[in-house]
């Protein structure tokens, strides 16, 4: 192995979790954790990378490294088996695969008090670049994850593979999808919320019966939710993802509970009180940021946490990742579609003053070629009834109506070059325009919307005829629909982002191919979306799982039909 550079302590920042004061407090040593405790300090006596490794939140300059000691993920304290002691970490990057040429390393500690998990920021590496990291303690070497830096500021660098995910129920399905978007070989990876679900067993249950289950209770406690990120994290599938490629994640509403809302839990919550809650979220927060790749400027404060962020990749794009959960005024009339008319309420916000004041801010300094929203739920209007009254769904962008026009009029007046908001959340594809107006159909086109299926959330799905789904025919501006488990990549370059809805046929057995579905395209200066590729629709053979979600649209717990 060659000789490594001299390690400048101010070219890398090394994070160690969160304070040690919201941590809960740490049980005697049992299993796992009593025999390293025998052994002696900075001994394991088994693979303490079980959770595997991770990247994200890339600059031109480097990007964060993380990784979580567990001995036994799925222990009900959610400490991972470890014992109450710090680990001494050595990690290294390097510009090959085989560390032949290594061009940072250094130390950190993963302590107790943030469930032994590290994340280390890295700065002074060399921009629009491919480095590979590894983790070790003691003897124990941890997987190889691949990273990227962005390419200088003033430079567009080459095209960026880019994808976006969503929506993986543990219990609806294996993560086969992670696994085929790894084999991709993307550039960055964008997780636009529900990485985790909040139930326990049998509660959030689909057509056959659940795949796998849950372990532990509904998360309400940072144990709870400490040991539901670590079986999520267990799985292969995810792991190969994560060593893929770095990932920017945001979260939505199941990371909490479902569709939250500020300080307002669901009608049916576990935790019903707002200070109850409150509680629940700033365990739900810790456990997120301990569990995910992100910056220091995202540790939580109790119940806060600055999740919504600007990331640059050169002069080609803009990503612009938000939080629609934390700071949203409560839905008007409840979650579901509704005829609601607090709707248009001009004060509703579904961001907050601080975050739209932010994010139009960003429009205006923006010189990139595409400025893209990475964001949770359903942007574009989705009328789901075809007589005069506007019934749309009061948790999506829809329930806040002058929300979004301020955000679009934003783009507009900043003369935002190429606007595309990508989404998750509804665990379907969809392709879509922006428009004007979206009661007027011949209004100016002024953006692009595509949407990812889920990971597996709702189970498997079903292929459909994108002709024959009445929200399309309601909707004009809406132009591609399939409801099959999946995820999107797209391929960025100056001059057209070109985007495949890759599908799988079933997630209820390994082994199932990815295939594309659909291919979108938005041209440089022209919005909205240009199909040109359709798989044909092949009409599936006569049965009672066949068909039964063609023609409407299941979203978590509920089923709308149009």
């Amino acid at each position: 192995m060659a000789l490594p550079l001299p390690l400048d302590r101010r070219s890398f920042l090394v994070t160690t979790g969160l304070v040690a004061g919201s941590a809960a407090a740490l049980p005697a040593a049992t299993g796992p954790a009593r025999a390293a405790a025998r052994r002696g300090p900075g001994t394991l006596p088994g693979d303490p990378f079980t959770l595997g490794v991770a990247s994200g939140d890339p600059d031109h300059q480097g990007f964060v490294l993380w990784t979580r000691l567990a001995l036994a993920p799925l222990a009900e304290d959610g400490l991972g088996g470890m014992p109450s002691t710090a680990f001494q970490v050595r990690w290294e990057v390097a510009s090959d695969e085989r560390f032949r040429h290594v061009e940072r390393r250094g130390t950190a500690h993963a302590r107790p008090e943030s469930a032994h998990s590290v994340h280390v920021e890295l700065k002074g590496l060399r921009p629009g670049r491919e480095y590979w990291y590894r983790f070790r303690v003691g003897a124990h070497v941890s997987p190889v994850g691949r990273a990227l830096t962005a390419p200088r500021p003033d430079s567009f660098g080459p095209a960026l593979a880019m994808a976006f995910v969503s929506c993986s129920q543990y219990e609806h399905g294996l993560f086969t999808a992670y696994r085929r978007l790894a084999e991709e070989n993307p550039d960055l990876i964008l997780h636009l919320g529900d990485y985790q679900y909040e139930y326990r067993k049998g509660v959030y249950n689909i057509p056959g019966g659940n795949v796998r289950d849950h372990e532990g209770p509904e998360t309400v406690t940072l144990a709870g939710y400490r040991q539901r990120h670590a079986q999520y994290k267990s799985d292969a599938d995810l792991q190969a993802a994560h060593l893929a490629a770095p990932w920017l994640v945001v979260f939505d509403d199941h990371e909490v509970e479902n569709n939250w809302a500020d300080d307002v839990p669901e009608a049916n919550s576990d935790t019903p009180d707002p200070a109850e809650f409150r509680k629940r979220r700033a365990a739900a927060f810790q456990a997120y940021y301990e569990n995910m790749p992100l910056r220091r400027a995202s540790i939580p404060s109790g119940p806060d946490m600055q999740l919504y962020r600007r990331v640059r990749w050169g002069r080609l794009a803009n990503f612009h990742m938000l939080d629609t959960r934390q700071y949203r005024d409560d839905q008007g009339c409840g979650d579901g579609y509704k005829d609601c008319p607090a709707a248009t309420d001009p004060a509703r916000s579904i961001t907050g003053e601080a975050q739209e004041k932010w994010l139009i801010d960003g429009f205006r300094r923006s010189a990139a070629r595409w400025d893209v929203l990475g964001q949770q739920v359903f942007f574009a209007q989705r009328d789901n009834n075809a007589g005069p009254l506007k019934v749309t769904s009061q948790d999506s962008w829809d329930g806040y109506v002058a929300s979004r026009d301020r955000i679009t009029s934003g783009w507009v007046d900043a003369k935002v070059r190429n606007p595309v908001v990508l989404t998750g959340d509804v665990h379907a594809h969809w392709a879509g325009d922006i428009k004007a107006n979206f009661d007027d159909p011949s209004s100016a086109t002024i953006g692009a919307e595509l949407v990812c299926s889920s990971i597996t959330s709702g189970g498997d799905g079903a292929d459909s005829d994108p002709a024959a789904h009445p929200f399309l025919k309601i909707n004009p501006h809406l132009r591609f629909y399939n409801n099959q488990r999946g995820y999107v990549i797209s391929r960025i370059g100056k001059d057209e982002m070109r985007s495949d809805f890759k599908t799988l046929p079933n997630v209820r057995t390994p082994g199932a191919a990815a295939s594309t579905k659909a291919t979108f395209v938005v041209e440089d200066r022209v919005p909205g979306v240009r199909q040109t590729y359709l798989r044909p629709y092949a009409a599936p053979k006569a049965s009672a799982e066949a068909g039964r979600d063609l023609g409407r649209e299941t979203v978590e717990n509920e089923t709308v039909r149009p």
